[in-house]
Formats: structure tokens, C-alpha cells, sequence
């Protein structure tokens, strides 16, 4: 024993004078490997209480992680898609003694801000074991700099997973419950993997008609809600989605507007489709407004056309769409909640909702449509909002763009009344901006769509919207794809039916939402002539790579527009 005391001395006077290193740390393992005379200490060291703990850093000082749970932090520039992570070497001093694994959730702090992120386990020289960094999104949430001393350790258990559990054995929650999930979601104590899980649990077992007033209840109640002075009447317009195109409610927005009602719209990024309002509005104007920025917007111009994550009334929304968007899956219970509970915390008071109904849309029947017109309209009423649910066609695209870009141009050629505007697309908006107008008292009933035709053909909507445009930041034009192909009729016949979901997916490939300026051009409407070598829709992208690997799924599906023989 006392030969092994004289080691240790001899050792330890050996790292007390260790010259100091930029930027390198020493772990001990290395450092004794690297000298033979502590060769027989090393083989001993297991049996010694500490020997896990203690690490050489760049200083020369040992750190017992009893005594010390802080790793400076290094950026090194890694996008996560807005999840917290913590990056950790695998030799960490923290990582031992904590038992800290991969996919660990751990609490970090710095000063007097803290998140919950998840652990990535490091096994290169790329950060040191005294060393940690931090997805972009958990660096700037933090606040940190390079340098800092961050605090790590364990979270308290998510008790709430329990009732996700439950769901997923097909239980029934309470409104607690749903308080509880809902909260620690926005708390940050929820990995990808468990909202993943609690969308999957709602998806598989549907919430009953209890379970998504409960849901809706809760996200509004983590949220912030909006009040708008001396307006009786604040009206909304959404669309549940499902088929291609479809981009009204800029036209919409900009007529109601015009037409002496608040229409205060904020809107989503695509979660299952090649756009959303806010992605195709964003090619056109600045969508990321402030809710400061936003009311300025709405008080000077009677209406917006904003991205709502950017304002953040609805953060248990924001996230959960976001791992919907990864799952390609948008639940009808989560969905009604998604949207009810967005127009309630915007302060809307009126809303009328678009639900295409088609074999290829997100709703397929008759049957579907009546019990979700149901579901909403009671929900609807269970959070104070006056709503009528409308049924649309939902067998083919609307209009001719599929894809931010595209859909914009369709938007501005149907405000300008150009002669090649999708009168498909003009219809539907006149539609719905006159069943607005007459359920805010602006039109009697009956004469919605005639006073919103006005509006829209004295070119009046066309300036309010280039107004909405100029106060959100100004003007652009949609940007133009430097790549297309044509896919053409493979023999004469007549239109007879087109796939929504795969059409959908080859504007998705060829880069839609992502790149704003894919997606695709279609010409091909139900019960149209075409002749063979005829143009039914134009692909476009960003890449040359993004072109082929939408055309290769093109050519797979070739029943995406299906065509009738003229011998059949």
C-alpha cells in the first residue's frame, strides 16, 4: 500500500505541473497511458473510490463531478430542427458519475435561464470531455456564448407520460390529464419521442368528442389570447386541407378586409401538404410579424396574413406541429384542437371552415364530413366561437399552382382579374368571403357573394391586399424555379380522375414547401379533353437533383391524372 501512496504522489506532483493548453483538455486514461512509469498505477486505479470522477482539464485542476457539474460550452453549429440537444464526449467526467446515457434527458442551466434537452453521446476530438455544446436552437434559446459554464443535471420524472401511456391502451382522459400533457409539453420536459407518441396515441385510439374539447381547452390555456377593442365581430377562415392548391385565404382576407370587417389571419407552414397560407404568403410579404407588429397591421389595414408560430399565442400548437410535420400525420381530434384553439387565442369570435371532401382529400365521405362538421361546431361552441363548417370539393387541386410559389402567382392573377386566373380558385374564394361577410352582419343573407364579387372585380381587393403587403414589410414577387418537365398524356381520352395524395407528393420531392419556388403547374381538370402528348402538369424545382427524384415517382404512379380511353 505505501508503494502504491508513493505512485499516487509522484502522479499527482506530475499533473500539478502540467503546462497549460489552449483549448486541450487532458483526460487522466490518455495522460497515463502516455507516461509508462504511472503504467502499474493505472491497473490499480479501479479500486479507488474516485476513479471515475476525476479529469484533467485544460488548467491542469482535477474536478470531482461530485462536486461539479459544469462544462464549458462550444459551438459547433448543429441544426436540430428546433429540439434541444446536448452534446457530450463520451469520457465526460458528467456523463459518468450521473450515468448519463444517450437519449438522456438532462436539465441545463445557465444563469437564470434552463431547458430540458436530450443527450447526444460524442466519440471524437471534436469536443473535449470537459466540453459541451448545444443544438442552434437550445444555444439561442439559452442565450449562451462560447465559453460558458453550463450546469447539467437530471430532470425531475414527467409524470405525465403516464396518461399518454394510458391512450395508448385506449383509455379515456380526463381534462387534467390533458392540462398535464399539455403543459409539460410547452414545459419542454416532452422529447420528440413523446409528443411523437402522444400524437400516435390520439391518432390510433381517436379522441372521443369529451377528449377534444378537454385537448382544446388545455392548449388554449397555455397560450396567450388576443382581445380586439370595440370589435363585436372578429371573423377567421380555415381550411382543414386535402387537396392541392387551394389557396384562398389570401384573397379572402384581403376582401373581408376591404369590406369593413377585422380579419386578423394567422395561418400555418405546411404540416402535411406541398404549402401552407403562411408558406405562400412568405413569397410575397414578411409573414414573421411580432403581436405588437401584427395589431399595428390589423388596426391600420383591417386584416393580416401572418405565420402564427412566429407570435406564439399558441406554443403547445407550434410544437406539436412540428413533430406532426416530421410524422406526415395530422389527427382529426389533434386537428380540430390545432385549429380551434389558434382561433381562440387570436381573439377570433367567428369562423367559417373549409372541408374538402373528395377519394383522395383528407376527408372521403359524406359520412366523415358530417361527424367532423359535428366536431367542430361543437367544440366550437365550447370555447365561445360562433362557426359554420361548409362542404367543398375535394375531388381535384384548385387552381393551377401546387407549391408556395406557384399558388402565389394564382392568388395575385385572381386579385389583378387577369384573363388566365383559375376561375375554379376565384369561385371558391367569392364563396367563402361572402359566407364571412354575411355571418359578420356585413351582407344579408344571400347577398355575401355578390358584394364580395364587387369587391374583388373593382380591383378594391387587389389594393387592400398589396396594402396588407406594404404595412407586414413590402412587396415581392414570387421567386421562379430554374428547373421544369413537362409530364404529358401517354393517349387521347377524357380527365376522369386525379390522385390528390400522390399529385401532392411529387410537388413535395421536387422540394415544396422547403424551396418556395418548387412544386407544380397543373392543367388537367376533371372531364377535360386531352389528346395524346397533351401537357397535363409542369414539375418545377430549385435542383437538378430535386427535378429527377420528383420525376422518378411521377413515372411510378402513372395513374396520377387518370385518363378514359376514347375506345372505352
Amino acid at each position: 500500500m505505501i508503494e502504491y501512496i508513493l505512485i499516487f504522489m509522484l502522479f499527482h506532483a506530475y499533473i500539478l505541473n502540467l503546462p497549460h493548453h489552449c483549448n486541450k483538455h487532458i483526460c487522466l486514461k490518455k495522460t497515463v497511458l502516455q507516461n509508462t512509469q504511472f503504467t502499474r498505477f493505472w491497473k490499480i486505479l479501479p479500486t479507488m473510490r474516485y476513479h471515475q470522477d476525476l479529469q484533467i482539464c485544460a488548467t491542469g485542476k482535477n474536478h470531482l463531478n461530485h462536486e461539479n457539474n459544469h462544462l464549458k460550452l462550444v459551438r459547433l453549429g448543429i441544426e436540430a430542427r428546433n429540439e434541444f440537444i446536448i452534446y457530450m464526449h463520451a469520457d465526460c467526467f458528467v456523463c459518468k458519475s450521473e450515468g448519463f446515457e444517450a437519449s438522456s434527458r438532462i436539465l441545463v442551466t445557465l444563469g437564470s435561464k434552463s431547458i430540458i434537452a436530450t443527450l447526444d453521446i460524442v466519440h471524437t476530438d471534436i469536443i473535449h470531455p470537459c466540453e459541451a455544446s448545444l443544438s442552434e436552437s437550445a444555444w439561442d434559446h439559452l442565450g449562451a456564448e462560447e465559453g460558458n459554464l453550463v450546469s447539467l443535471s437530471h430532470v425531475k420524472p414527467t409524470t405525465s407520460l403516464k396518461h399518454v401511456r394510458a391512450k395508448i391502451h385506449g383509455n379515456e382522459l380526463k381534462a387534467e390529464q390533458f392540462d398535464e400533457i399539455i403543459r409539460d409539453i410547452v414545459l419542454g420536459r416532452y422529447s420528440n419521442i413523446q409528443i411523437a407518441s402522444f400524437i400516435t396515441a390520439c391518432a390510433t385510439d381517436e379522441l372521443n368528442i369529451n377528449e377534444i374539447v378537454y385537448l382544446t381547452q388545455a392548449m388554449i390555456k397555455v397560450g396567450e389570447q388576443l382581445h380586439w377593442d370595440h370589435h363585436s365581430c372578429v371573423m377567421d377562415k380555415h381550411s382543414v386541407g386535402g387537396i392541392p392548391g387551394n389557396r384562398t385565404t389570401p384573397i379572402v382576407v384581403a376582401i373581408v378586409a376591404e369590406s369593413g370587417l377585422i380579419i386578423p389571419k394567422t395561418s400555418s407552414r405546411s404540416i402535411t401538404s406541398p404549402a401552407g397560407t403562411a408558406d405562400t404568403v412568405e413569397t410575397m410579404t414578411t409573414v414573421d410579424l411580432s403581436i405588437a407588429k401584427m395589431q399595428q397591421v390589423v388596426a391600420q389595414e383591417g386584416g393580416c396574413l401572418v405565420w402564427g408560430g412566429a407570435i406564439g399565442l399558441s406554443p403547445a400548437d407550434d410544437i406539436i406541429i412540428r413533430v406532426e410535420r416530421s410524422l406526415d400525420l395530422d389527427p382529426t381530434g389533434q386537428m380540430i384542437a390545432s385549429v380551434l384553439s389558434k382561433k381562440a387565442a387570436v381573439g377570433t369570435t367567428h369562423v367559417v371552415i373549409d372541408i374538402p371532401v373528395g377519394a383522395t382529400a383528407k376527408i372521403r365521405s359524406d359520412q366523415e364530413f358530417d361527424k367532423l362538421r359535428e366536431y367542430f361546431e361543437l367544440v366550437g361552441r365550447a370555447v365561445g366561437l360562433e362557426l359554420r363548417a361548409m362542404k367543398t370539393d375535394g375531388t381535384q387541386p384548385l387552381g393551377k399552382g401546387i407549391g408556395p410559389a406557384l399558388e402565389a402567382v394564382d392568388i395575385l392573377a385572381v386579385l389583378n382579374n387577369k384573363s388566365d386566373a383559375p376561375p375554379d380558385l376565384k369561385e371558391k374564394a367569392i364563396l367563402f368571403a361572402g359566407a364571412i361577410l354575411e355571418l359578420g352582419g356585413k351582407a344579408p343573407q344571400g347577398q355575401g357573394q355578390a358584394m364580395a364579387r364587387a369587391v374583388l372585380e373593382s380591383g378594391a381587393a387587389y389594393k387592400k391586399f398589396m396594402a396588407i403587403c406594404e404595412a407586414q414589410g413590402g412587396f415581392k414577387q414570387p421567386p421562379v424555379a430554374a428547373y421544369t418537365h413537362a409530364i404529358v398524356a401517354g393517349h387521347a381520352g377524357t380527365v376522369v380522375a386525379i390522385d390528390n395524395r400522390n399529385l401532392a407528393m411529387v410537388a413535395k420531392l421536387a422540394g415544396a414547401p422547403h424551396d418556395p419556388a418548387a412544386g407544380i403547374e397543373f392543367f388537367a381538370r376533371r372531364g377535360k379533353r386531352v389528346d395524346k402528348g397533351q401537357l397535363l402538369y409542369r414539375i418545377h424545382a430549385e435542383t437538378k437533383g430535386a427535378l429527377h427524384y420528383s420525376l422518378q415517382y411521377a413515372r411510378q404512379i402513372p395513374n396520377i391524372v387518370k385518363i378514359s380511353r376514347d375506345d372505352e
